[in-house]
């Protein structure tokens, strides 16, 4: 049985949750429901849940403030929010789970799932580089990288380019160990976007750091530091030369 704390300032968004959880999640038990991250704090502190559905956008403290009052978060977290680009995006980051409001059964279910899966590793890493993301974006060191094998915290600065593989996505490393993600590239570039990442193709993202040459074509290719090769698309062709020769264009 999976012991859940339920945390969002909106008695309805809280019922409406309890009810999809018993329907649809029946070994979620919800042990407290708080209106406010205050309480939300000394409940966590009495009960220490497994899980806790945490709403981002709450009065005085939000969702991530209340957060980083926890010496060591030793739950799993799933985020439910209304759309917020920036804050999703952090999330994504942290390779963390969140559902949108209205919340639908199916991802409800996917998002337990998981937390499921991860009950055994307590989060702590992910909630660091989630807050570190949200304070200073183009500054975080680490990704947390969802793989076949569990999650790995990856170096940004390790990464040689990333190439699509239908929904998942191949790492190149430094070392030269290829990881596959369990994301899409459109998810990695994303997350990455912030860190002189750039798309040169629909099969490619690349650490703008890592090229060597550009040779000239149509669109042209890249030779990575490793030696490896990266097809431009025509339509990414300017874009690229653009970040290649700022002064020039």
């Amino acid at each position: 049985m999976i012991t859940a704390i339920v945390v969002d300032d909106e008695p309805y968004c809280c019922e409406a949750l309890a009810l999809l959880l018993e329907r649809y999640c029946p070994g979620v038990h919800i042990i407290d429901v708080c209106y406010s991250a205050e309480t939300a704090l000394q409940s966590i502190s009495e009960h220490t849940p497994t899980l806790l559905f945490l709403d981002i956008e709450m009065p005085h403290l939000n969702g991530f403030e209340m957060l980083e009052k926890i010496p060591e978060v030793a739950f799993q977290v799933i985020f439910t929010t209304s759309y917020d680009q920036y804050a999703l995006k952090a999330i994504r980051f942290s390779a963390l789970d969140y559902l949108l409001k209205p919340i639908d059964p199916d991802e409800l279910q996917n998002a337990v799932q998981k937390a499921v899966q991860k009950i055994k590793f307590p989060p702590a890493p992910q909630i660091e580089l989630l807050l570190e993301q949200l304070r200073h974006p183009s500054a975080a060191k680490k990704i947390a990288i969802p793989t076949m094998e569990g999650l790995q915290m990856i170096s940004i600065d390790s990464i040689i380019s990333c190439s699509s593989d239908s929904n998942y996505s191949v790492l190149l490393l430094k070392s030269k160990k290829k990881i596959v993600v369990s994301r899409t590239l459109k998810e990695i570039e994303e997350m990455l976007t912030e860190h002189s990442f750039l798309r040169v193709h629909h099969s490619f993202l690349v650490n703008l750091d890592e090229v060597a040459k550009y040779v000239k074509g149509k669109g042209g290719y890249l030779v990575m530091s490793d030696d490896s090769i990266v097809d431009v698309s025509n339509s990414r062709k300017d874009a690229l030369l653009k970040k290649l020769q700022p002064d020039r264009l």
